[in-house]
């Protein structure tokens, strides 16, 4: 097998009656002081579970939303806690901060198999900045250091680097170990033929992983409002489309190089325009080169859907990131929801990742026959760029 990423996995640790600080994943949306989508809790729930059946002392750190190093109480960590209580159907204990003497008496209190969450690691500057001083606040709390929040691994965060620089060790989760499997089947040993589905607004944000992948993907379809710098980069007109003007030198490279190396860069053939985004607008589906000067792109059309549908027939391994169009709303979620629907009944290897193509498959429920959703986007996307992600690298390796 090719390169891989092995990392020391909560598996490998002893845990018993030790203080294990994991840092989770529990940015989630808050309104009236309760938790309304707990997703991101339910992920973390087994390594927790884990830990604390191995006799562990379980401390959990995350952030939520950006307070910018301030104590914000709309940004607290208390409902969490209150929801991990029910959901683990147990007390759990909480502090109203994340270093400091408040946080040392209750984690001496903790008994083996109890849970404790800390306040929120982003009401300290030192956080974001990764400073040492405050890191080593925090792991001065522990023994162990998990990483299981896979959405930060892309930042060098004190909770996420600084802690296990601190300690001079570090262990990946049970979700973290999960996206690594994942992504690392489809960076290192996919299965051909690889089909790659790029979407989403900018050229920008996909530049790295667009040329990562024309070094082994056999077909890459591009869709959403990255489309028209492409159709500019071609020549066409895109009227009043999303346009990265200064992206389009970058466009042209990229068509190019993909017919070098002989990939399959597919664009829409048509597009649903309107004269405006708005619900309810008047829509027409026009060929990919007579766009009207006078509407915008919103959507691929359904020669598109069809096309892309046929480019899917035989794929063994299938990656999707970004929506092909506005799918927040209706009249333009048709292209996303095809593909997201020709991907999830396609017999192939799928990983989808990047919020927006995640929201796409679970509105049209499809969730369940994906192989693997990724939680974190920035993290997924700089991962299949083939970047190392500063969570990720900071963690123990495997010994074989």
């Amino acid at each position: 097998m090719a390169e891989t990423i092995s990392k020391l996995s909560v598996r490998d640790l002893d845990l018993a009656g030790k203080r294990v600080f994991i840092r989770v994943d529990f940015n989630v949306p808050i309104r009236e002081g309760v938790v309304s989508d707990d997703t991101r809790i339910q992920a973390a729930l087994p390594t927790i579970k884990l830990v604390k059946e191995a006799g562990g002392r379980v401390i959990l750190a995350s952030h939520l939303g950006r307070p910018k190093g301030e104590k914000k109480l709309e940004f607290s960590l208390e409902p969490v806690a209150r929801r991990l209580a029910e959901l683990l159907d147990e007390d759990v204990g909480f502090v109203s901060d994340c270093i400091g003497d408040e946080v040392k008496t209750a984690v001496e209190d903790l008994e083996p198999g109890q849970v404790l969450v800390l306040e929120n690691v982003r009401f300290h500057k030192g956080e974001t900045k990764n400073d040492p001083e405050f890191a080593r606040q925090l792991a001065s709390v522990a023994d162990e250091f998990v990483n299981d929040a896979f959405g930060t691994a892309h930042r060098a965060h004190a909770s996420t680097v600084g802690v296990p620089q601190a300690l001079g060790k570090g262990a990946a989760g049970l979700l973290i170990d999960k996206e690594l499997g994942a992504l690392s089947r489809v960076l290192y040993s996919a299965e051909h033929p690889v089909v790659a589905i790029f979407g989403g607004a900018k050229v920008s944000d996909k530049i790295d992983v667009i040329e990562n992948f024309l070094g082994f993907a056999d077909t890459i379809l591009l869709g959403g409002g990255m489309a028209f710098t492409f159709f500019k980069a071609q020549g066409k007109e895109v009227g009043k489309s999303l346009l990265e003007a200064e992206k389009i030198g970058v466009a042209t490279a990229l068509l190019a190089s993909a017919e070098e190396r002989d990939v399959d860069l597919v664009l829409p053939v048509d597009v649903v325009v309107a004269p405006q985004l708005e619900e309810g607008v008047d829509t027409q589906t026009v060929p990919a080169d007579e766009i009207p000067s006078e509407s915008m792109g919103l959507d691929v059309g359904p020669a598109t859907v069809e096309l892309f549908r046929k480019k899917l027939d035989g794929a063994r391994t299938v990656i999707w990131n970004g929506p092909l169009g506005v799918f927040e709303l209706d009249q333009f979620a048709n292209g996303t929801l095809g593909i997201g629907e020709a991907v999830a009944h396609s017999s192939a290897f799928t990983l989808i990742g990047g919020g927006d193509s995640v929201s796409a498959v679970k509105k049209a429920g499809l969730a369940d026959r994906i192989s693997h959703i990724s939680t974190g986007g920035g993290a997924s996307l700089q991962f299949l760029a083939g970047k190392e992600l500063p969570g990720i690298a900071i963690l123990s390796d495997r010994r074989s």
